[in-house]
């Protein structure tokens, strides 16, 4: 359904500074449902604020570089708003054996001093090894969801100066393998998977999702102001246990802020009254 009539940022112009095509990702949906204009320029290196191939290391968290992104973009731009996308690479956060990818994109309003982020979160196609021969790497490439997700490839260790990234298809795959351990020292070739967003469509589906949960904020008034991104910022733990009636670490209501005037309200869940035993620390300790 079309929300922009419903928008505060009904034919704001805003800028996104990318350089990997994610402006494709969150342009229709943006525009659609804010009735906004997005407003893309690639006239900054953004490798500048960090790579994911470790050349040059990120200075800041996450938040702080998609924060820098979005303030370039305004200044390349002069659009009066800013949005910007960054994503993040480690282990889950359940057992920590699985690679992981934490999307955010910020909005940035200076105007009305509001920043609201989207985020979205799942496990990341972002696999590593180093390789011998070529019957290991093309069962690495399979592993890594080659050809749709594209590799990166240097000569000995992860860290190498040479390297080579957005390989795309068999023939280059080859030929770059050849002339990568041709140059190596030990006969061995460093392989990864490309997380840049136009190379990693796994990465691409987080970007989306990271873009409905900000529209969702930005739709989201404050009802004492009237700002967007009214939204929950904490759980109030308490849900009663079933077995006991002792109190768990379930919610039982969620605490919503707005961060332009700071109104807060406490709302009920809409779930069962009582909690199952298994999740109590009393019956299940």
């Amino acid at each position: 359904m079309d929300r922009s009539k419903e928008s505060a940022y009904l034919a704001h112009r805003v800028a996104f500074l990318t350089q990997h095509g994610k402006q494709d990702l969150v342009k229709a949906p943006l525009e659609s449902a804010l009735g906004c204009e997005l407003v893309h320029t690639d006239a900054f290196d953004t490798d500048q604020l960090g790579t994911y191939t470790r050349e040059i290391a990120r200075p800041g968290s996450q938040l702080d570089a998609a924060r820098s992104k979005a303030q370039i973009g305004m200044r390349l731009t002069g659009a009066p708003i800013g949005i910007a996308s960054e994503g993040s690479f480690g282990s889950d956060p359940f057992g920590g054996f699985m690679p992981w990818n934490t999307e955010l994109l910020l909005w940035v309003d200076p105007a009305h001093e509001l920043e609201v982020t989207g985020f979205a979160h799942g496990p990341a196609q972002s696999l590593h090894r180093t390789v011998n021969s070529l019957d290991e790497l093309m069962q690495f490439a399979q592993d890594a969801k080659f050809p749709e997700h594209h590799l990166v490839m240097r000569p000995d260790h992860e860290d190498h100066s040479e390297i080579v990234k957005n390989i795309h298809d068999e023939a280059t795959l080859v030929q770059v393998f050849a002339k990568l351990q041709a140059q190596s020292a030990s006969g061995k070739v460093f392989v990864e998977n490309d997380l840049r967003a136009f190379c990693n469509p796994t990465r691409q589906a987080l970007i989306r999702k990271a873009c409905d949960d900000l529209i969702l904020k930005l739709q989201s008034a404050c009802p004492q102001c009237q700002s967007p991104g009214f939204w929950i910022q904490s759980n109030i733990a308490g849900l009663p246990c079933r077995a006991c009636g002792q109190k768990t670490r379930l919610p039982v209501a969620q605490v919503w802020h707005c961060a332009a005037c700071q109104h807060e309200e406490q709302r009920a869940l809409p779930s069962d009254p009582w909690a199952d035993p298994s999740r109590c620390d009393f019956c299940n300790p």
